[in-house]
């Protein structure tokens, strides 16, 4: 069922590849159908799954990054329809296919749980993803700052220069990502404490609710990332890095989130885990 949306998102990435090339405005405008189709086909998906389960598809690993690429392609489509502004999609498009081509193969199992019978559970998953979202659409955005950067400081006005927005744009663009994804990453940390501490006292001989703690790589992660994020926008906000030095923190901040989604996710068992 996962492939379903990956068809459309492979296919609005072609376009947007040839519309940023050519600048092609029927290309545009076909990328833009074909992503909202893509987005539209996966919250189809997303409900069926949930239908499925009974509850949002966010435990099992595969469900996750899904449901992250859904939410990436979302954050993106605002962007471009308030911005008017199709050029990006040609960078956000490769991390869209390729972390849905994950789930398309390896869709895994969702297990239940009585850990997962919590709103709360839920509210911090949800906030973690869509600040993940965020945070993924600024790193783009930063990547593009610094390809912008180069051109105009070597004085080469030239690919790049004619088919990305100004830095001016760009700057105000990650600035807002980031503060937004700031912003659900603090209430997904908040709220991830709450139901972890309501879980470790209700269910006081349940071994994975006891190892919420910072010794569980996903959470260290998660803390190490809103703690990044946190810098990132007091060093914006106070010490004035804007520019490159937050073009280049928010690729690197990136980094760290897919070092989260992936490797964690997959290949380390930690008490997030089900």
């Amino acid at each position: 069922m996962n492939a379903l949306p990956l068809i459309f998102y492979i296919a609005a990435g072609v376009a947007y590849a040839v519309h940023f090339a050519r600048h092609n405005a029927r290309a545009g405008r076909a990328a833009t159908t074909l992503l909202l189709a893509g987005a539209l086909v996966h919250t189809f998906v997303i409900g069926m799954q949930t239908m499925e389960v009974r509850h949002e598809p966010f435990a099992n690993p595969s469900r996750a990054i899904s449901t992250f690429v859904w939410m990436l392609t979302l954050a993106y489509l605002y962007t471009e329809l308030t911005a008017d502004e199709r050029s990006m999609g040609v960078f956000i498009l490769p991390i869209v296919i390729a972390l849905q081509i994950l789930p398309a193969l390896y869709p895994g199992i969702e297990r239940q749980d009585p850990l997962l019978d919590s709103a709360w559970f839920w509210v911090h998953v949800s906030s973690l993803l869509f600040a993940y979202a965020s945070f993924a659409l600024a790193g783009v955005l930063g990547l593009t700052y610094v390809l912008q950067f180069k051109e105009i400081k070597k004085k080469h006005l030239g690919y790049f220069y004619t088919r990305l927005p100004s830095l001016q744009v760009l700057d105000v663009m990650n600035s807002r990502a980031v503060a937004v994804g700031w912003i659900f990453m603090t209430a997904g940390v908040v709220v991830g404490t709450i139901w972890a501490t309501q879980a470790r006292a209700a269910t006081p001989y349940n071994p994975r609710a006891q190892a919420f703690s910072l010794d569980d790589p996903k959470i260290l992660v998660a803390v190490l990332i809103w703690g990044f994020y946190s810098f990132a926008v007091i060093a914006r906000g106070t010490m004035g890095w804007h520019g490159r030095r937050a073009a280049w923190l928010s690729a690197l901040g990136f980094a760290i989130v897919l070092l989260s989604l992936l490797p964690i996710n997959y290949f380390v068992t930690t008490s997030h885990t089900f």
